[in-house]
């Protein structure tokens, strides 16, 4: 197996060590070099070939979004994942370096560096192995697939855990390479997929619902700026993302999208033609109303590990909408959404998934396909223009 190979951009010597030893230290990857800025970051592009960039933004010389800029001119097109503050500053200028072309973005945590770093590294593994690793197998590299990662990343959270509470030799592996992880654990195979049969034929389409997560925030700018501007139906977005990005992720998406885009607030009425994101942090469900239905918030649990989740909102949506309405399933690691778009399906609804071919992560799409939860499987390039079709045809039955 090849390594991807990361390229991390951090003007901090201590955050670029940090990071590296994350990299360095998960099987099937490798820092291919540092840089200490943007500008340092463009001259060791052409010799090094990474894989990926890891990128900060506050930088001197040249900054993340100059670098982004630039990388724009010089028609570069190696992904990059972001580090970003928290703070709603930093979700602005976030925003901004998605509109520029990365890929994704890690929030930056707070406090003692040194001390909290390691509470990103799973983020930091999942984005690596995902854009990266997509990105080198177009160049002919054999990569491991996302799932090896993850396991990596599962297994140093358990490692971490246990030394805080003394109890590490009794979950530490056995002495060897991370490569001595099952394959059982790791390796996936394609299922034919299970035969649901719906309660009910397909409706009227009131509601479209739709999920996604790793690849999200790109998909969703290519889908939302080709949607028809005479798009009569409601979306709800669920993306997973942290709190505090939302707002501005849907003021992006606002931007180029032919329809109101707005972050849901808890009370607000469902309108033709609106589409509300998920606020980061909080579920989102609908509330049967007899005048116009209304979207409700909720801090409940965290299901399939996040916060917003696709399978609540597919949920809720199953339960009051029945067969009158429209799921999506986008690419996104895991497996969140797929059981609950299976419930829609049963209950008569329309549902899509994104195909392999064209998905970051082919995980939550994948896992609802082998359920039986889509009836069409389509590519990222045409999934507005089956979504358009779909509420246009079937907006009266």
């Amino acid at each position: 197996m090849d390594d991807i190979q990361v390229l991390v951009c951090d003007d901090s010597a201590l955050m670029r060590n940090l990071i590296s030893r994350i990299i360095d230290g998960t099987e099937g990857m490798r820092v291919a070099g540092t840089a200490m800025n943007g500008k340092f970051c463009l001259q060791k592009i052409p010799q090094l070939n990474p894989d990926l960039i890891v990128l900060d933004i506050e930088m001197p010389e040249m900054n993340g979004v100059e670098f982004l800029e630039e990388r724009k001119k010089q028609g570069i097109n190696i992904p990059v994942v972001i580090l970003s503050s928290i703070a709603t500053k930093g979700a602005t200028v976030t925003m901004k370096c998605l509109e520029l072309g990365a890929s994704d973005f890690i929030t930056k945590p707070s406090g003692s560096v040194s001390s909290n770093i390691s509470s990103v590294s799973s983020e930091l593994i999942e984005r690596i192995a995902s854009y990266g690793g997509r990105y080198a197998r177009s160049k002919g590299k054999e990569i491991y697939p996302p799932e090896f990662f993850m396991q990596q990343a599962k297994l140093k959270e358990a490692e971490s855990a246990a030394a805080k509470e003394g109890i590490l030799d009794k979950v530490k592996p056995a002495a060897g390479k991370p490569t001595s992880i099952p394959p059982t654990l790791w390796q996936t195979t394609k299922k034919e997929p299970a035969v649901i049969t719906p309660e009910r034929s397909p409706g009227a389409i009131e509601l479209v619902a739709l999920g996604i997560s790793t690849g999200g925030p790109n998909a969703l700018r290519e889908v939302f700026a080709k949607i028809d501007p005479k798009f009569s139906r409601p979306i709800l977005v669920v993306q997973h993302m942290p709190a505090g990005f939302t707002k501005e992720f849907a003021a992006s998406l606002d931007r180029i999208c032919p329809l109101n885009v707005k972050e849901a607030e808890d009370g607000d009425l469902i309108h033709p033609g609106q589409i509300y994101v998920a606020p980061g942090d909080y579920h989102i469900v609908v509330e049967k109303s007899t005048l116009c239905n209304v979207i409700r918030l909720s801090h409940e649990p965290q299901r399939n590990g996040h916060r917003p989740s696709a399978d609540v909102l597919f949920e809720s949506v199953a339960k009051v909408y029945q067969n009158r309405c429209l799921g999506v399933i986008m690419t996104g690691m895991g497996r969140d959404g797929a059981a609950q778009l299976a419930e829609m399906r049963k209950q008569g609804a329309w549902t899509l998934g994104q195909d392999e071919k064209s998905s970051i992560v082919y995980g939550m799409p994948k896992a609802a396909y082998e359920l039986g939860a889509v009836q069409k499987q389509v590519s990222l390039e045409n999934m507005a223009d089956e979504m358009n079709k779909l509420v246009h045809d079937h907006a009266n039955g």
